[in-house]
C-alpha cells in the first residue's frame, strides 16, 4: 500500500496520548494548489496539512475508550484522530474527497501498525449511497471541517443521517466562523450541544491556540 507518486514527503513523529504516530505527508500543501480545482469547486488542498484541531480531536480519541464503537471521521485528510481511534480498537472508516489523502492515510496506519484503515471518498455536497450503507456510527468526528460557509448546511444533514441513535458526534474548529451555523443548524433539529475550549501547545495556525470542542448528542424524544 504504498504512498502515492509525485509527492515531496516529510515524516513527523507527533506524540498522541501515551502514543507516538509518525505521519507522512507532503512538505507543502501551497505547492498542491490547483488553479483549475478551485476554480470548479473551491477544492485546496487542505488534507496536506496537520491542523491543530486535528491534533486536538487526535488527543480527545486518546483519552476516550472507543474499542469496538463504529467511527466515521469527515473531511479525514490525513487522518490522525482515524489513526488513533484505529489503535483504540475502534471500527474506524475516515472519509475524504482526496483519494491521495486517503492513500497517505492508509500508508500512515500500516506505518504505525494500527492495522487497516478503512476509507472511502466522498463529497460532502453528494454524498455516496455506499456511506449510508456503512452506517449509522456511534460516533461521528471531524477537525477542522468548518473553513467555508457553505459546509454546515452540507454537514448538518449529512451528520444526522449517519450518527446512531444514542451516538456521538465531536467536532474540533479553530474557532472559525462557520461553526456558529453548524451549531445553529443542529440545535434547531433535535441536537443537545456542548462546547469546550482546549488549548493547543504546539505551534498555531492563523487562528490561535484556542481551539473548540464542539459535542453533539441528540435529544431524547
Amino acid at each position: 500500500m504504498p504512498l502515492p507518486d509525485g509527492y515531496d514527503v516529510i515524516t513527523e513523529r507527533i506524540a498522541v496520548g501515551g502514543l507516538t504516530v509518525a505521519v507522512t505527508h507532503p512538505r507543502s500543501a501551497e505547492d498542491l494548489i490547483d488553479e483549475d480545482e478551485y476554480a470548479r469547486d473551491e477544492r485546496l488542498p487542505y488534507w496536506a496539512d496537520l491542523w491543530p484541531s486535528g491534533r486536538m480531536l487526535a488527543e480527545w480519541c486518546a483519552g476516550e475508550d472507543l474499542a469496538g464503537l463504529r467511527v466515521v471521521e469527515l473531511g479525514a485528510g490525513l487522518a490522525l484522530p482515524s489513526l488513533v481511534a484505529l489503535a483504540g480498537g475502534a471500527h474506524v472508516l475516515a472519509t475524504d474527497w482526496y483519494p491521495d489523502a486517503l492513500a497517505f492515510a492508509r500508508a500512515n496506519a500500516r506505518d504505525a501498525g494500527a492495522g487497516e484503515l478503512d476509507t472511502m471518498v466522498a463529497d460532502w455536497s453528494c454524498p455516496p449511497p455506499e456511506l449510508f450503507e456503512r452506517g449509522p456510527f456511534d460516533l461521528v468526528m471531524g477537525a477542522d471541517i468548518l473553513y467555508e460557509n457553505r459546509h454546515p448546511r452540507q454537514l448538518a444533514p449529512l451528520i444526522a443521517r449517519l450518527a446512531a441513535p444514542g451516538g456521538r458526534v465531536v467536532i474540533t474548529d479553530p474557532r472559525r466562523p462557520a461553526a456558529g451555523e453548524l451549531v445553529a443548524e443542529m440545535t434547531e433539529t433535535g441536537w443537545r450541544h456542548a462546547r469546550e475550549s482546549v488549548r493547543f501547545e504546539g505551534r498555531p495556525d492563523e487562528r490561535g491556540s484556542e481551539i473548540h470542542r464542539h459535542a453533539f448528542v441528540r435529544r431524547a424524544g
